[in-house]
């Protein structure tokens, strides 16, 4: 398996830019997965990985190979998609072994890699079958099988689970992580469902607009995001957002809760009468704080072990959401909860930054 480096590699669509000037490194065996709002580009640029789409400025190579101007059947690459993409009169065997066959690779050889392929996705008992006998995962796994009996340096997986129900997806990323250990591959995986990001990644890249907002390991971006962006992105329920001010002796007040000011972790740098957003995720309002904050609870989500509880105060649309748990949980009426200062984010409520 290949690391995959960009170079400041730009993607334009006659005078739209939509790539600006991306500087990525993958290493050799890791999963990342390009995470993103819809429009971000985060298919965009998986797609000039792959030498689907061309690129206009800047380099990408796999391994120690520059492959910008590469034909894609000669970088050394396998592309799962969206769709399933399989031949509806082939067998399972016959939709894994095709690449194989039009490539010339003999016949005892070829059986032994889709064999292999075949147990490892766990599909032995499906293999003759034709697709319209198989399941949706079943059928994602025949195209994740396709991509493997290549042997590819580089694995790229283009939404492959957005086609399946909430269920299926599930088992299906449970498989794909699996798969990674076993293989020990590098992938790059494309996802706009920030959930299947945390799971999967050993790293995640946050874009928008094209740019790179973060790039890090899931618990990196989770408790020390850069900006609002992806404060808010990555998480969920995502992330309260409060209004506040900064003081004098660098301590911050809330501006629409009643509470005492507190100082939070990195708070040196807060300018007094500064417009701040402190940041405080859901499972971080609880009962063992030492600054309270009453809300009127309006809608609780019953999830069993867990409920969020939805305030009727709100910042901006978005109402407020505490976690709780145990017993006793409130279906509606006046909720205290308290917070613990370093639990605290704070951002710039102009610029969107992270303060630290």
């Amino acid at each position: 398996m290949s690391k995959v480096s960009l170079t400041n590699v730009i993607k334009k669509y006659g005078e739209v830019q939509v790539i600006h000037g991306v500087d990525l490194e993958v290493d050799q065996g890791d999963f990342v997965v390009f995470v993103g709002p819809s429009g971000c580009g985060k298919s965009t640029l998986l797609r000039m990985i792959a030498g689907l789409e061309e690129t206009t400025g800047g380099q990408i190579e796999i391994g120690a190979r520059d492959v910008t101007r590469v034909d894609p059947a000669k970088r050394g690459v396998a592309m799962v998609f969206q769709t399933y993409a399989l031949y509806p009169h082939m067998s399972v065997r016959d939709n894994i072994s095709f690449g194989l066959k039009m490539g010339g690779m003999a016949k005892a050889e070829i059986a032994a890699k889709v064999d292999k392929a075949a147990r490892v996705l766990k599909l032995d008992d499906y293999i003759d079958r034709k697709p319209k006998a198989l399941s949706g995962g079943q059928r994602q796994r025949v195209a994740i099988g396709r991509a493997i009996v290549r042997e590819p340096e580089v694995f790229l997986f283009d939404e492959p689970l957005s086609n399946l129900d909430a269920e299926l997806r599930v088992k299906m990323r449970l498989e794909i992580a699996r798969l990674h250990k076993e293989l020990s591959a590098t992938m790059i995986y494309v996802t706009h469902d920030q959930v299947e990001a945390m799971t999967l990644a050993d790293k995640i890249v946050v874009l928008r607009d094209g740019r790179v907002e973060q790039f890090g390991t899931p618990l990196d971006l989770y408790e020390d995001p850069d900006n609002l962006f992806v404060a808010q992105f990555i998480g969920s329920p995502r992330m309260n957002l409060f209004r506040a001010v900064g003081r004098a002796d660098g301590s911050v007040s809330f501006t629409d809760f009643d509470t005492a000011p507190f100082r939070p972790a990195n708070s040196g740098g807060v300018a007094e009468h500064a417009q701040l957003l402190v940041g405080i995720r859901p499972e971080n309002l609880n009962d063992d704080g030492t600054h309270a904050l009453t809300f009127n609870i309006d809608v609780v989500e019953n999830l069993g072990g867990v409920s969020y509880a939805y305030a009727q105060e709100r910042y901006e649309d978005e109402p407020y959401c505490i976690e709780l748990r145990g017993h006793g949980r409130p279906d509606s009426g006046t909720l205290l909860s308290r917070f613990n200062a370093d639990s605290a984010l704070l951002f710039d409520a102009t610029s969107g930054l992270r303060i630290r």
